[in-house]
């Protein structure tokens, strides 16, 4: 398998620089063999296009979002904590890899509808994990028995990303780990029956 091969990783971390520094449309797939320490042509041997790329990008990273939230799900901790710690790990991720997170709050909104299809059955896996955070916590008499899973996903996942896009667009400017606590907290209160 493609994924496997060691080169593959390489073009992909090259690609999240190429894009988040020069924007998705202006990222050459030329750019991104140069900066992965590749030949042109070995990007084809991975991927058909620059389409690809991006989707791979996605696939790749968020696999590492999911593995994660996997990881916390499993821990004997109640649904409170693990949404804490969900939303900790996704501004981490994302704070740790500042041009990865120029490339999923600016740069994959902007692709075309095929394309963002594509990135949003990627992001079904992810928003699954969340929903299982969200049904344990009602299980466990934690949050509102009445709560709408599919509306508390949106909150939970649309505060996330609109506070995460905000700091992009603000240059990164402040300690976006700072707002985590913050974030958890105003969403809990919305979640407390």
């Amino acid at each position: 398998m493609k994924r496997d091969k060691p080169k593959y990783k390489q073009i992909v971390d090259a690609a999240v620089i190429v894009i988040a520094e020069n924007g998705y449309h202006q990222a050459q797939v030329s750019k991104i063999a140069k900066e992965a320490g590749v030949a042109d042509g070995t990007i084809y041997l991975y991927f058909k296009n620059k389409e690809d790329i991006l989707i791979s990008v996605f696939r790749e990273k968020m696999g590492i979002f999911a593995e994660n939230v996997k990881e916390i799900i499993e821990k004997e901790i109640t649904a409170t904590e693990k949404l804490s710690k969900l939303i900790d790990n996704h501004f981490s991720l994302l704070y740790n890899d500042r041009h990865l997170a120029i490339v999923t709050q600016l740069e994959l909104r902007q692709s075309n509808k095929e394309l963002r299809s594509q990135i949003n059955e990627v992001l079904k896996e992810y928003l699954m994990l969340l929903d299982s955070i969200l049904k344990e916590g009602i299980e466990q008499g934690e949050f509102d028995r009445d709560i709408d899973i599919r509306l508390a996903r949106q909150m939970v996942f649309g505060t996330i990303d609109e506070t995460i896009t905000s700091w992009v667009m603000n240059d990164q400017k402040y300690d976006l780990m700072k707002l985590a606590p913050e974030v958890h907290r105003l969403i809990l209160k919305g979640m407390i029956g």
